[in-house]
């Protein structure tokens, strides 16, 4: 077993070191590193999993600086997967990282999924197409999976929860991917994290500048953050009640 590190000390008298040695065993996956993505990764790695893998293609622009831990007028143009690997391997230098400047879909997901060795997977993918695609190749690997649904347009924490797929409600997206899961024949046995709190439709804006996706949603600094910190927990609670794979 590896020692654990000083940096680590607040975790080890909460959890005990057993547990603690047990998630810096831990393998996790986490694709897209938006507002809740990043957040989410960040998380992860501070309660001290060992091994992990983030993926995103997308670089900073200011218009992130209101909502994405990777987003500083420092970092604008550069990739957040580069930023948010610097960053991870400053909170752990030990972390084992792998980082993918990537847009994932189709049999890259299945390569990534079929070769990792995950533990976990986190989706925060804001593309419905791909997010599915992901999700679907998890669940049909067994790899357990947390999905983050759509935090925009949502300004109260006491509203977000983690549920089932199929207890969703009043959330676009959530409806948009129960469709698209609807088809492939799966109705259940996805963990969300997700809002019921109904949006401002005014507070969204259709335009090509937010291919491939079609709209723009307003946004407040503290939602994606709550979102990405709740599927961060989900990871971090099942792994610590998981027993090491042979």
């Amino acid at each position: 077993m590896n020692m654990i590190p000083y940096w680590m000390g607040r975790t080890e008298l909460l959890l005990g070191p057993d547990t603690v040695q047990l998630l810096m065993q831990k393998n996790v996956l986490v694709v897209g590193l938006g507002g809740v993505g990043g957040i989410c990764a960040e998380m992860i790695a501070r309660a001290g999993i060992g091994k992990m893998t983030i993926v995103d293609m997308d670089v900073v622009d200011l218009s992130n600086c209101n909502r994405q831990v990777a987003a500083l007028h420092s970092t604008a143009g550069k990739p957040k997967v580069e930023v948010m690997r610097d960053r991870l391997l400053d909170i752990n230098p030990q972390l084992e990282l792998t980082a993918l400047n990537i847009y994932l879909k189709d049999e890259l997901t299945v390569n990534l999924v079929d070769t990792g060795g995950f533990d976990y997977a986190v989706d925060c993918i804001d593309t419905l197409t791909p997010k599915v695609f992901f999700i679907k190749a998890c669940m049909d690997r067994k790899v357990p999976i947390i999905s983050s649904l759509g935090a925009g347009g949502k300004v109260d924490p006491s509203q977000v929860r983690i549920a089932d797929i199929s207890a969703t409600k009043a959330c676009n997206l959530a409806r948009y991917v129960r469709k698209k899961l609807h088809q492939q024949g799966i109705y259940t046995g996805l963990d969300v994290v997700y809002s019921a709190e109904k949006v401002d439709q005014e507070r969204i804006v259709v335009t090509e500048k937010a291919f491939p996706k079609k709209s723009i949603i307003g946004t407040i600094s503290y939602m994606p953050a709550i979102f990405g910190s709740m599927a961060a927990s989900v990871v971090i609670r099942n792994l610590m009640a998981t027993p090491l794979r042979d």
